[in-house]
Formats: C-alpha cells, structure tokens, sequence
C-alpha cells in the first residue's frame, strides 16, 4: 500500500471511525439539550455533558473542536430598543446597590422592562430578577409600556416568594414606571427599599440586562411575528426552562432555582465600565 505499513493503515482508519462515531455522539448529546435550550453556549455545554464526555474520553478543547467543525457554537447577536422615559415629574431615587455586598436571595430584586416585539405588534416583557441567583420571579408580558404591566410582574414576585423582615430592595432604572405612584405605593406596603440607577448607563443594571440577552439571544423570544397572547406562553416556557434548566456562569454553573435555594455559595458579580478601566 505505496509503502505504508497495513497494520498502521487499518489503525488509521480505526481510530478516524472512532472519532467519527465519538462526534456523531456528540452532536445527538447537543441536540437534546437544545431542544428546550436552542442557543444555549459551548461552556455550559460543558458543564452539562462533562460527565458523559469523560466516558467517551473527549475534553474540552476536543470538545469544542467537535462543535466547530459542525457549525454548532452560538455567536451572540445584540439588538437594543430604548423602554426607559426618565423625563418625567415623579421622584428619582438614589442607587442603594453600588457597594452593597450581596449574599442571598431575596436581599436585592432588579426590575426592568425590554421590548420583544416589532413595529406591527409590539410587545414588552416586564421582568423581576433576583440579584443573588439570577432567579426570574415576577414577570408579565403586555403590549404597551403602562405601569400596570410593571405592577403585574412586582405583584406575582411578591406573591410568590417568602420575604424575610430584612428589607428588600427593589433595584430599577428611573422609568416613569417604577417612579409612578401606584409602583411607589406597593414598594412601600410591603417595606421594600427603593434603588435606582443615576444615568443611563445599562452596567448599573448589569444583571437586569443580561438575563434579557439570554432571553433574547438563547430563547428566541422576540424572534415570531405573534400576538401577545402567545407570546406570552413562549415567555412562560422560556422562563420554566431558564430557572429549571439552564445554568448559570454567574452561579458558579448551578441553575436558577439551585442558586436561589441555598445561601453558602458568593456570587460572582459583573463588571462595570469603570472596573474594566482600572
């Protein structure tokens, strides 16, 4: 066989079966978990199939070569729409948050509001997060900008956490939402702490703004031209699966939900521009 070995030639071919056989394994393991996580990337991944991965003797970098060559890795794609009318009569609060050492849940909630949409049926999702775990826990879908929508969201997170005699705060932009009224009076009924950011810089409200990138960006939520109603239900599944599912970097890789039940692990915190200038 033009001089090469016949061992070393059926070895050959062996093993590039093998490797085929490892990759098609592979890519059966991603498409799974991207049924109910589409866009979900490399490194959590990772983090979900390690175990499996080991077995089949593949690493990272092996890993990652496999996702490569079959077009699998995800390149993040940024879009961003302007929710926030900070001109408006109502009072500004200050940022309680800045220094503030955050280390469980319930301590922090962030509120804000993005637009899933388009110019023939707008949509916007009103979101409440839980700071510590990055827990989606009050949310609501509506096709206008009004502050009920916003109260709907507080209202269910409210309702569906057990808030200790620790003040909470309550984390926002300065939209005329959050500073209206009937949102102040809630706040204040339930003796939450009201925080808000000082100027339009997004990185005060780190958190709020990445947990709607992977709505967007991994969900497809804003991606259908639908009505509300059933927007509402893609939203309603998104969020099952982000806080059951999906883990998180932040979270030191655990869920959501496992993040939110315990109170041992320091979260990791995002940087902010003037961090990254230092």
């Amino acid at each position: 066989m033009f001089g090469l070995d016949r061992q070393v030639y059926y070895r050959s071919i062996k093993r590039y079966e093998n490797s085929q056989t490892k990759a098609s394994k592979v890519i059966k393991l991603v498409e799974d978990i991207r049924v109910k996580m589409p866009k979900l990337g490399g490194r959590k991944l990772y983090f979900l199939l390690k175990g499996t991965l080991r077995s089949l003797k593949i690493g990272r970098d092996k890993f990652f070569d496999i996702l490569r060559a079959n077009h699998l890795l995800i390149i993040p794609k940024r879009s961003y729409h302007i929710t926030t009318n900070s001109h408006h009569r109502f009072r500004k609060h200050k940022n309680l948050i800045l220094d503030y050492s955050i280390n469980k849940s319930n301590q922090v909630w962030v509120a804000d509001i993005t637009y899933i949409g388009n110019r023939k049926k707008p949509s916007y999702l009103s979101l409440i997060t839980d700071a510590y775990s990055k827990k989606i826990v009050g949310y609501y879908v509506a096709d206008n900008l009004n502050t009920e929508s916003s109260l709907v969201a507080l209202r269910k997170a409210l309702k569906n956490n057990n808030i200790e005699k620790e003040p909470l705060i309550h984390h926002s932009d300065r939209g005329l939402q959050y500073c209206s009224n009937e949102y102040q009076r809630i706040l204040k009924k339930y003796q939450l702490k009201c925080s808000m950011t000082q100027n339009s810089d997004p990185y005060e409200n780190a958190v709020a703004e990445r947990v709607n990138g992977i709505l967007k960006q991994e969900f497809d939520i804003d991606k259908y031209d639908i009505e509300t109603s059933l927007r509402r239900k893609i939203v309603n599944e998104a969020i099952g699966i982000y806080n059951e599912l999906r883990p998180h970097f932040s979270n030191h890789y655990l869920t959501p939900n496992q993040m939110h039940q315990q109170k041992k692990i320091k979260m990791k915190t995002y940087k902010n521009k003037n961090q990254s200038k230092r």
